[in-house]
């Protein structure tokens, strides 16, 4: 969308009659009259302009047997532009393109190196951008916004303020770089926040305004939601939970290794699940194993817990795949932990959850930033 297109939406009419249709059903003139207060003059005129961005279609009329000139509708296109959700991640970069009321058109996965350099994990990242779009039938003139979502402490602006995980990844101004390559709005933040932001729209925390995501996999980390926003603290660090080294977020995961051999990271993941799978079939080496991740995990939720007093413990990640046999051993310590201790539940999210966020976000930049809403 050019500069001169997102400028037509700031007129108040437009932007009225717009939010009437983006909300609902086609609507005849008159209706859209009625619900946005306008004269009629002033909605034909709106309409005129919408109609001429692509944004809104005339309908041919259905007279439905009806005697009479029948009246004509009008529609909002989601498809007029779209929205990019990537998730950028240790092993892989997730890109997902959707139209403007979110409807999934195209998501394309690519495997990374957690020893890759940063403009490496860069380059792979704007490939599976220009795959996604391809997939999409898409260029980059279509998106309107986009957002990522990636590990470490993120600034307002977009700045990889520290990645531990990603050490080269630190320093980095990811946001102004894919504002550059994407030629419109972009939001970066921690992963974490976004997947805590995905499940609050299609997940386990839909209708939940106050959430503690935690993602667990061979890391933790943490998203919060409260009232329904994500909230970052000052410096993007709220969540940073896992840097409370006394609470042994940094190496829970190690409960989860197979003692056997050493397992390698890209591995960790897999390997939980098998520690899972034989704790649900009553190995007891496993079942303690699993107790005791449990027991570090439910340590950090319950510091948030206590601070937050949220509704919804949402846990995400591999771990999430555990079910019960984690979510149970997790609720029964926290019980010891917290004076009013949270619903504790998995998430129903699969492993795009961060991509799911940040198109979640792309969309509300569309709201504040096209449609001023």
């Amino acid at each position: 969308m050019t500069i001169d297109q997102s400028s037509a939406f700031e007129r108040p009419n437009v932007a009225a009659a717009l939010s009437v249709l983006r909300d609902a059903e086609p609507r005849t003139l008159t209706e859209l009259t009625r619900e946005t207060g306008l004269s009629r003059p002033t909605v034909e005129d709106a309409l005129s302009r919408l109609i001429e961005l692509r944004v809104v279609e005339d309908l041919a009329p259905d007279g439905g047997g009806k005697v009479g000139r029948p009246a004509r509708l009008y529609r909002f296109r989601p498809e007029a532009g779209t929205v990019l959700g990537l998730d950028i991640g240790e092993h892989r970069v997730i890109a997902m393109v959707a139209d403007l009321t979110g409807a999934e058109l195209a998501t394309v996965t690519d495997r990374v190196s957690a020893t890759d350099s940063g403009d490496d994990r860069l380059a792979a990242v704007r490939g599976a951008i220009r795959k996604a779009l391809s997939q999409a039938g898409r260029t980059r003139t279509d998106l309107w916004a986009a957002a990522a979502g990636t590990v470490g402490v993120i600034d307002a602006e977009g700045k990889v303020v520290i990645s531990h995980l990603l050490p080269d990844w630190t320093g980095r101004d990811l946001g102004a770089q894919l504002r550059r390559s994407l030629l419109c709005p972009v939001k970066v933040e921690n992963d974490a926040n976004l997947a805590a932001l995905a499940e609050h729209w299609r997940g386990a925390a839909v209708g939940v305004d106050d959430v503690v995501y935690v993602h667990a996999s061979h890391r933790l980390g943490a998203g919060l939601l409260i009232g329904g926003k994500v909230h970052r603290g000052f410096g993007g660090a709220a969540g940073e939970i896992g840097a409370l080294r006394l609470l042994h977020w940094d190496s829970a995961a190690r409960h989860l290794a197979l003692l056997d051999r050493p397992v390698p990271e890209d591995e960790r993941d897999s390997t939980a699940e098998l520690i899972f799978a034989a704790a649900r079939d009553g190995d007891t080496t496993a079942v303690a194993a699993v107790e005791e991740f449990a027991h570090d995990l439910a340590a950090g939720i319950a510091a948030m817990a206590s601070t937050i007093d949220p509704e919804l413990v949402v846990v995400g990640g591999r771990a999430a795949r555990g079910g019960d046999v984690l979510v149970t051993p997790v609720q029964r310590r926290m019980g010891a932990l917290c004076l009013r201790p949270p619903r504790i539940v998995v998430s129903t999210l699969d492993e795009g959850s961060v991509a799911l966020g940040a198109l979640r976000t792309a969309m509300d930049i569309v709201d504040r930033e096209v449609f001023k809403r």
